[in-house]
């Protein structure tokens, strides 16, 4: 896709690539001068992703995330319209889950751990091996949150998905290093994106961008968020927190735990509505 003697154009596989994150993260590196592709069940949005990216160095691929077979067809149709490299994998697709744990039906237990946990997993393995092939330098980003950090009520299964994310960062980490891989977990706490227009939690009318505004709590820009993927990909740190209100749930819980345990007990689960 580039010149005679010019450098390669680098690509990145960017899942949930129809809204939020995902768009804003495409943008970002498309602007850079990168071949974008994005991955989504949502085909109408992928399209309009693409569509704010200029140029023609873009692909978009439908794919369910929780089909490990499906992930091997996408990236092998990813690399073939990108010159048959890809240099990073953000690993960005996730759903939220809120309520009391002894209210959730199965099937949404069951569909927040294959999308937000098992969905990351298939990702990583299917695209070690285009990895290592643009080693070193290529790297593995995957979104994890402050509900990673630290849990609340109503948040059992969305944090504990989160907390694994952070848990598969840092094995890869040290897994893939020697062959030059990078791999990093960014941790975003309330990003304007449409999922502050949802509840949160089941059986609740109110929409978390109240409950977050109501609490005084910062509503970090996804242009936030694209930047700080931007950095994990060019950096050497494992974790990346993203907005104030992560970063001061992260100093808390370091020198302040037993303060977060109550003020935890004593919330009204405010902090499901995090990336």
């Amino acid at each position: 896709m580039s010149g005679s003697g010019a450098q390669p154009r680098r690509h990145i596989f960017i899942t949930g690539g129809a809204s939020g994150i995902g768009r804003a993260v495409a943008r970002y590196f498309g602007e850079r001068n990168w071949f974008v592709t994005v991955a989504d069940v949502n085909v109408q949005g992928m399209e309009d992703t693409l569509g704010l990216i200029g140029g023609g160095f873009k692909y978009s691929h439908q794919l369910d995330v929780r089909d490990r077979k499906a992930w091997d067809v996408a990236l092998e149709a990813a690399a073939t319209a990108a010159g048959g490299r890809i240099d990073v994998m953000f690993n960005n697709a996730g759903i939220g889950t809120g309520g009391a744990l002894a209210e959730l039906e199965v099937e949404e237990i069951d569909r927040c751990l294959d999308i937000n946990l098992r969905g990351v997993l298939y990702g990583a393995q299917a695209v070690y091996p285009y990895l290592q092939k643009t080693a070193p330098g290529s790297a593995l980003i995957n979104t994890a949150s402050a509900a990673g950090i630290t849990g609340g009520t109503g948040m059992s299964v969305y944090s504990a998905t989160k907390f694994a994310v952070r848990g598969i960062a840092e094995s890869l980490d040290a897994e893939w290093a020697p062959e030059g891989i990078k791999v990093a977990s960014i941790c975003p706490s309330f990003i304007e994106t449409p999922l502050l227009d949802g509840t949160g939690h089941r059986g609740s009318n109110e929409q978390i961008r109240d409950r977050v505004q109501d609490a005084g709590l910062e509503i970090t820009p996804v242009e936030e968020v694209a930047e700080t993927v931007w950095q994990a990909v060019h950096g050497e740190d494992v974790h990346y927190l993203v907005g104030k209100t992560a970063k001061r749930i992260n100093f808390a819980k370091r020198w302040m735990p037993g303060r977060v345990r109550k003020q935890q007990r004593d919330s009204a689960g405010l902090l499901g509505g995090r990336g």
